[in-house]
């Protein structure tokens, strides 16, 4: 049995990082939906597919939505049938086949089955899998398992991130972040004070009091010059100068001009951008292809994108558009 010191959060990882874990284009047949504050699911054209009843839930991943049911977990199929009953404290969604659960301060993995697996692995704290390997923590440092519960990169990295499709991961030592591949291997030494993942072959790092971009054999190939800088999708990367956003090029090259206060990733091929408090999209030619009236919203994922109207940046009415900017579920509590 395995101990946790806290709450596995693989379900609470910032969005821009899971965003930039795939490619621009995105599949996804189900979204969220709040009514009477009760959690369900709408398809693409708007249409309730799983009636809103849950406290909360969460996209659908490998087959299954992990959904809170009073002060339970558990896990529904495509049709909003149990496949999983709500049995555990806490809980993360399924990727490669697996999921962390907890029950009391017990923690292990499970499969889509719900059967308990990996169990001779001990571990303080865990994420699901990714790239084949999951990371854990063991006395304060972190390393990685394997799909056959064997510990494939020993525990010794002051912090550490899960591995990224470009096949490396972020690790802490010494004050400084480098990143290993697979094999455990440190490939770029541990030298800058802040990184982003890889995306698109190129990490943003941050080196003395500015951002720029290393390629994966550690060499800076855009110079340190941006206030802020994020990671690249589809070939453009948004970067602050002075206190605006624009977008980059991967030679580094601006290509949409710093003009906006705010500015995420393309997914779909489009960006949301900030605009005097209000939320917007651009194309990839930095058109402005539906105008700032938004409270709060983040991508496009499977031709739809989740929006917040109302005054509280963490609150207000959800809703969901389609790239035109038109409303396939209105706004609701």
């Amino acid at each position: 049995m395995k101990k946790v010191i806290t709450l596995i959060c693989a379900i609470f990882l910032l969005a821009l990082t899971v965003a930039c874990s795939g490619s621009g284009s995105t599949k996804k047949d189900y979204f969220t939906i709040t009514q009477n504050e009760k959690v369900g699911f709408i398809n693409k054209k708007g249409d309730i597919v799983i009636d809103p009843q849950f406290e909360n839930a969460y996209d659908f991943s490998d087959g299954l939505a992990l959904v809170n049911v009073g002060s339970k977990y558990g896990y529904i199929d495509t049709k909003g049938q149990f496949s999983i009953n709500p049995q555990y404290d806490y809980a993360s969604s399924f990727n490669e086949g697996y999921a962390m659960v907890n029950k009391g301060e017990d923690a292990f993995f499970i499969n889509t089955k719900g059967e308990k697996v990996f169990e001779d692995v001990q571990f303080d704290y865990a994420y699901t899998f990714s790239e084949g390997l999951a990371l854990i923590e063991v006395d304060g440092n972190y390393g990685y398992m394997d799909k056959k519960g064997n510990i494939a990169i020993n525990p010794q990295f002051e912090d550490a991130d899960s591995f990224s499709e470009d096949g490396l991961a972020r690790i802490y030592m010494g004050g400084q972040y480098g990143f290993i591949n697979k094999k455990g291997e440190i490939v770029i030494t541990p030298q800058f004070d802040r990184a982003w993942d890889f995306s698109d072959g190129l990490a943003a790092v941050y080196v003395g009091d500015s951002w720029g971009y290393a390629n994966k054999k550690g060499e800076i190939v855009i110079n340190p010059q941006f206030e802020q800088a994020y990671p690249y999708q589809d070939g453009l990367a948004p970067v602050r100068i002075g206190d605006q956003f624009g977008f980059i090029d991967k030679k580094g090259e601006i290509v949409i001009n710093p003009q906006f206060d705010d500015a995420y990733i393309f997914q779909d091929g489009m960006a949301a951008v900030l605009v005097d408090d209000k939320w917007g999209f651009i194309n990839q030619k930095g058109d402005m292809v539906i105008n700032p009236q938004f409270s709060r919203t983040y991508f496009f994922e499977g031709g739809l994108a989740a929006v917040y109207i109302g005054d509280s940046y963490y609150g207000g009415k959800k809703g969901y558009i389609d790239t035109k900017g038109k409303y396939v579920w209105n706004p609701t509590d």
